[in-house]
């Protein structure tokens, strides 16, 4: 609590743990090192916490539930609602730093993780490069510089040659810049999804989702029972199982749009999550598809001049093309040195478990998970910080 008096002096402590990224992830992580008596402190390039939060579309709301949100240490308040809004979760992510009291620099990037040179009793730990020449000593980091990073745009012939309006979904704010317009928005994730219905609603002249694969769609709630408590219930189970009850979920509870151009996917609901794809919550693409307001389309195969060259040979020119395509995690230079990405350049540890080449090294916030992102970091964070606390000896086990 603030201005506990029975709080450890976390002062004394000359090299702390540095934690770069001020998003959820970074700031649950620091809280409960601090819980823990462990100095922490959250490194942030941008100008304040949840810069990436600031930067979503107007319309965007959590699909877990609030209750299932809160991060360690203070519950959301019940004034925001069940599927808490974007600008409620960057207040409560500014309300939950000044809570907890964290020590917050910001304006500062680091470029490279380095490990430190053994001190006189063999101690290692961390050298981190920051902007401005700095260099920061660190016992331990954890790297939580977020699942959305840096925009992905798709990688097709004639793209750069482009003479209509191509950008990334990061920079979709609101449907009245699009009055009017013919849109083709690529990518049917949760992204693609939400924006090809605000964009219906909010008076697009014609809107098209390029599918290259059809997605799993799953009711947001059915009944009151929200859709992330059944991810918690199944997480565990075995793949081919929860594929089966996932086909009978959907068959009961999603219509089949077929005729609409949008299948049912071929391949298991959890099968297709372990390979990274997570259902697509349905916030109104159901209804939209069914009543013409979206028009699901072949995926996108090149960039023709003017015109869109989709994977069926058809060619369409839109006003605009807006690509929910993803995000890199943009790691390779902070950490691809030390041997702790996988091929597609994602941490092969997560949470408590440091990569054996590198110790006191921890990852959070890079997968997305069918029970919840922020449910996820929060679990992470208590594990990393007892993992921390163990190794320093700080703080109780």
């Amino acid at each position: 609590m603030p201005g506990d008096p029975t709080a450890p002096d976390m002062t004394t402590q000359p090299r702390p743990v540095y934690v770069i990224g001020a998003g959820p992830g970074g700031l649950a992580a620091a809280a409960a090192l601090r819980a823990r008596g462990v100095r922490a402190v959250v490194v942030e390039k941008s100008d304040g916490v949840g810069a990436s939060w600031r930067r979503h579309y107007d319309r965007l709301r959590l699909h877990t539930t609030r209750r299932l949100s809160a991060l360690p240490g203070l519950p959301m308040p019940r004034r925001f609602g069940r599927w808490v809004s974007r600008d409620d979760v960057v207040r409560y992510l500014e309300k939950y730093a000044e809570f907890h009291e964290l020590e917050l620099v910001t304006g500062v990037e680091v470029t490279r993780i380095e490990p430190a040179a053994p001190g006189p009793e063999g101690e290692g730990g961390w050298v981190l490069h920051a902007s401005g020449g700095r260099e920061l000593a660190a016992a331990a980091v954890v790297v939580a510089t977020g699942f959305n990073h840096t925009p992905a745009l798709p990688d097709r012939p004639g793209r750069d040659a482009y003479e209509g309006r191509l950008l990334h979904a990061r920079e979709y704010r609101n449907p009245q810049p699009y009055a009017g317009q013919d849109v083709l928005v690529v990518g049917v994730g949760n992204t693609g999804a939400e924006i090809a219905v605000d964009l219906a609603e909010g008076g697009a002249a014609r809107v098209r989702l390029a599918v290259r694969t059809a997605p799993h769609i799953m009711r947001r709630s059915t009944a009151g029972w929200p859709a992330q408590r059944s991810g918690i219930l199944v997480r565990r189970l075995p793949a081919r199982l929860v594929d089966r009850l996932g086909a009978l979920v959907a068959k009961a509870s999603v219509p089949d749009l077929s005729a609409y151009g949008l299948p049912r996917p071929t391949t298991g609901l959890y099968s297709r999550v372990k390979q990274g794809a997570i259902p697509v919550q349905d916030v109104g693409l159901i209804d939209a598809v069914r009543g013409g307001k979206v028009e699901p389309v072949a995926a996108v195969e090149a960039f023709d001049g003017a015109e869109v060259v989709l994977a069926d040979g058809s060619r369409i020119a839109p006003d605009t093309v807006i690509a929910a395509t993803g995000y890199r995690r943009a790691l390779e230079g902070l950490v691809g040195h030390l041997g702790v990405l996988d091929e597609h350049g994602r941490p092969r540890t997560q949470g408590a478990r440091s990569p054996a080449q590198a110790p006191g090294l921890y990852f959070t916030g890079f997968s997305n998970p069918i029970s919840g992102m922020f449910r996820e970091m929060a679990m992470d964070a208590e594990k990393i910080a007892k993992a921390v606390s163990r190794r320093s000896g700080a703080g109780a086990s």
